[in-house]
């Protein structure tokens, strides 16, 4: 029996009545039962609300980013495990490395993500903060923080382990315990992964909880506070949003749903070209890999009319060379079967569908294919002559089965590929930049994603059927109108986006960033030289504060210096050097001083020359010039602690100080963000 792990314990049902086999798909065999009757599901949300966000909400985005890191590793020395065990759902070791190699580098690129583009706190700003007063005093800004409920995952049988790990990363970086349902064929592969995961003492209690088997009362526990992220089948999608709990309730409901995939052969392509072994190549392996039990299959090879007899021919050659059907375990296997004979059945009768609806099988077919079980599915290509056939772009053949159309203009191929009616992901096969700028326009909005080939990137391309955690992993229509991955786009699936309005100090307080206008704690260059105040560059991580601040001294801009700053730059732009083309110039009085010469001005303003804590100056952000300054004018810099980032593994962290520069007469001159390293404690040098 495929255990279930819910609040805080491994559990099999006592007595299943309607438990479901498991077999293995290269040799049938009956392995394993499934079955989660009479778990106490309601606990196990329960659970999840209470010990898992307890156990997860102290701790910051780098700190629960860090643990992936952890955990990418730890899945990393006990792979051949579970590589051993999917070969019984029929993939091969090739397989594999999609699903599990490809769940583990998930974690690893979103442990990067998290520590590199987050803060290291518990809440996320998202843009700018909104002036909403004259003079400062109240200001607007939005947040993202963790939703208060809990992540539930309804999974597809095809990727036991990629489909889980995507979805759980960007979760856990948000700080939201998941609750995983994997699809009963393969949940055995979910489960080892789950209790390898739970085993390394990793995770923090109630972060990470398994049901095998059907929970058909799942979504009646959920309420608006949870996400429920689903994939699989179009139909079981519309059938979960039906769901009064989604409907009335408020249940965030996201959804990955088998499309009808497309890649279109470029009119700019020949038989000769590079660009048409790509393409056959990129549909091969689409038909071969996972054995076409991919919701990113390409389903429909939308080509040029006069290079179809072509494009069947090379296809139907390669299939005939490379594909070896067989167990997965045995070397000279390339291809195994599908995960069930179940799963056989439906594909056939796909197949049987798309004949009637006017597809000629032209390579393969439905027949009972020479191998151990019942299966197995041999590749199969149909021709369509009517290419706007209605089955064609209805049905769905969830296995190693293409469609070839032919098209006579772009226009006709970009209407081909819609008809789809929305689909996680085209492939566009040009060397054409004008044909790669009109089906990005002309299809961008029917896809999710879209994927340009040619010879230039051929070698390097990670291939059409391939999620990147980079980049969101979903589509519109039929796909399921959703989207996952992305980098961070994907934590904040899992999070609430909220706009907050108060003073400068609220929202230092509730982010803490600090904000033009909060509080300081002043130090001026006479109050450091007489040893009543400490410059913030003298201050380590463990000493520096929010809202720390250096306050300068004016100094004045001369005309020479102006010229002196064009002369050795060679920068001599007339608003610099010409006295009457820069009167002339709506924008300046008179000659003004380069907004460069200012910036570095001001930083020999603020600077503490003597070795200390700050350790180097790696870059200026949003930089701003806001008023001129022209000779005879006098600046000033108010250098303040604006964001303090540690990072965990290293011994300085990062500071981002607001710089303000103002004029004799307090007016903003120009505005930026200083980003340094400081150490965390001032070992280095003594103060």
């Amino acid at each position: 029996m495929v255990p279930s792990f819910l609040a805080g314990r491994w559990q099999e049902p006592e007595a299943p009545q309607h438990a479901a086999e498991v077999r293995d798909a290269a040799t049938g065999e009956v392995f394993a039962r499934v079955s989660a009757e009479g778990l106490d599901i309601a606990a196990a949300v329960d659970y999840a609300r209470d010990t898992g966000r307890r156990n997860l909400a102290p701790l910051t985005f780098h700190e629960r980013a860090l643990k992936l890191k952890e955990l990418a590793l730890h899945l990393q020395e006990h792979r051949d495990e579970l590589y051993e065990l999917s070969y019984r759902t029929g993939a091969t070791r090739r397989d594999n490395a999609v699903d599990i190699d490809g769940g583990i580098s998930t974690l690893f690129t979103f442990s990067s993500k998290g520590r590199r583009e987050m803060p290291n706190a518990v809440v996320l700003c998202d843009g700018e903060a909104e002036v909403l007063s004259p003079d400062g005093s109240f200001l607007g800004r939005h947040i993202y923080t963790s939703i208060p409920g809990v992540a539930v995952q309804i999974n597809a049988f095809n990727f036991p382990v990629w489909g889980m790990l995507e979805k759980f990363a960007p979760a856990f970086i948000a700080g939201i315990p998941t609750l995983v349902k994997p699809a009963t064929p393969t949940s055995f592969l979910t489960e080892a992964c789950v209790r390898l995961m739970l085993d390394s003492g990793i995770l923090p209690e109630g972060s990470l909880q398994l049901i095998s088997g059907s929970a058909r009362d799942l979504l009646d526990h959920l309420d608006y506070r949870d996400h429920v992220a689903f994939t699989g089948s179009a139909a079981t999608a519309h059938s979960l949003r039906s769901h009064p709990h989604v409907i009335e309730g408020g249940i965030r409901f996201s959804a990955e749903a088998d499309s009808l995939n497309a890649a279109i052969l470029g009119s700019d392509v020949t038989t000769n070209s590079p660009e048409f072994s790509a393409y056959i190549k990129a549909v091969f392996n689409e038909m071969t890999s996972k054995a076409g039990q991919k919701c990113t299959a390409i389903r429909r090879a939308i080509v040029p009319e006069h290079l179809v007899e072509q494009v069947i021919e090379e296809l139907s050659q390669r299939l005939a060379d490379k594909v070896v059907l067989g167990d997965p375990r045995e070397r000279e296997t390339t291809m195994g079967p599908l995960v069930s004979a179940e799963q056989r059945r439906d594909v056939a009768q796909a197949v049987d569908t798309l004949v009637t609806g006017g597809g000629t099988i032209v390579y393969g077919g439905t027949e009972e294919a020479t191998a151990l079980s019942d299966a197995f599915f041999t590749p199969t290509i149909l021709h369509f002559t009517d290419s706007y056939a209605p089955a064609v772009h209805a049905t769905e053949a969830f296995g190693p089965v293409v469609s070839v159309l032919g098209y006579h203009s772009p226009e006709e191929a970009s209407s081909l590929a819609a008809l789809g009616a929305g689909s996680l992901v085209a492939s566009v096969i040009t060397h054409d930049p004008e044909l790669t700028s009109h089906f990005a326009r002309e299809i961008a909005a029917h896809h999710g994603r879209l994927h340009f080939l040619d010879r230039d990137d051929a070698a390097t391309s990670t291939g059409h059927g391939s999620p990147l955690p980079h980049l969101v992993h979903g589509g519109p229509g039929r796909a399921g109108g959703g989207e996952e991955l992305g980098g961070i786009r994907g934590v904040k699936h899992y999070m609430q986006r909220t706009a907050i309005q108060g003073s400068p100090d609220h929202l230092t307080a509730v982010t803490g960033q600090w904000h033009r206008g909060a509080r300081v704690n002043k130090a001026t260059r006479a109050a450091v030289t007489a040893g009543s105040a400490v410059h913030p560059f003298r201050k380590d991580l463990a000493t520096l504060n929010i809202g720390d601040q250096f306050a300068s001294d004016l100094r004045t801009v001369e005309l020479d210096d102006i010229s002196a700053f064009a002369e050795s730059t060679g920068d001599t732009f007339y608003a610099h050097t010409d006295e009457e083309a820069a009167a002339a110039n709506p924008f300046f009085p008179r000659r003004v001083a380069h907004g460069y010469l200012l910036v570095s001005w001001a930083a020999g303003l603020f600077v503490e020359p003597a070795p200390g804590p700050v350790l180097a100056n790696y870059g200026l952000e949003n930089l701003r010039f806001i008023t001129p300054v022209t000779y005879g004018d006098s600046i000033r810099v108010e250098l303040t602690a604006k964001r303090i980032t540690p990072r965990l593994t290293d011994d300085y962290g990062e500071v981002c100080w607001d710089a303000a520069l103002y004029n004799q007469d307090d007016e903003l001159v120009a505005s930026y963000d200083v980003l340094t390293l400081v150490e965390k404690s001032a070992s280095l040098y003594a103060n």
